[in-house]
């Protein structure tokens, strides 16, 4: 288990890492789909396997509801990012990582504002136990 939160820790400082460099090149106010982009390209250059607009399903009650949303990027098969370029985190981008990570089955995900004035501001760490 402890190996397993290494992993993460490391693989979670990249990320924050590439998206501070992104940050600081292009700064705030663009269009998420800039960022989501300009990360993706940050990511692969330091040698992660970023996947852009992964397709996720839900399910209720074992019936299959069909595609309930694409997750912007899955790092290394591990990490979910969930990009926004808004004025303010909400609550309900809190929930949405939080119903992504569920239905993807995936463990950590990081909640990105790039219209924070600076990373740090903007990074929400979710983690399901």
């Amino acid at each position: 288990m402890e190996n397993n939160k290494l992993v993460y820790r490391a693989l979670t400082e990249q990320i924050i890492g590439a998206a501070i460099t992104v940050h600081k090149t292009i700064g705030p106010g663009l269009l998420e789909s800039v960022y989501q982009q300009a990360l993706t390209i940050e990511l692969t250059h330091i040698g992660l396997r970023p996947v852009c607009q992964v397709p996720c399903y839900v399910t209720y009650r074992g019936v299959g509801l069909g595609l309930g949303y694409r997750a912007d990027i899955v790092v290394n098969g591990l990490v979910l990012l969930e990009l926004k370029a808004v004025e303010h985190v909400r609550q309900v981008h809190h929930a949405q990582i939080l119903s992504y990570l569920r239905s993807t089955q995936l463990k950590v995900g990081l909640l990105i504002n790039f219209n924070a004035p600076t990373i740090k501001d903007g990074l929400v760490r979710k983690i399901l136990q």
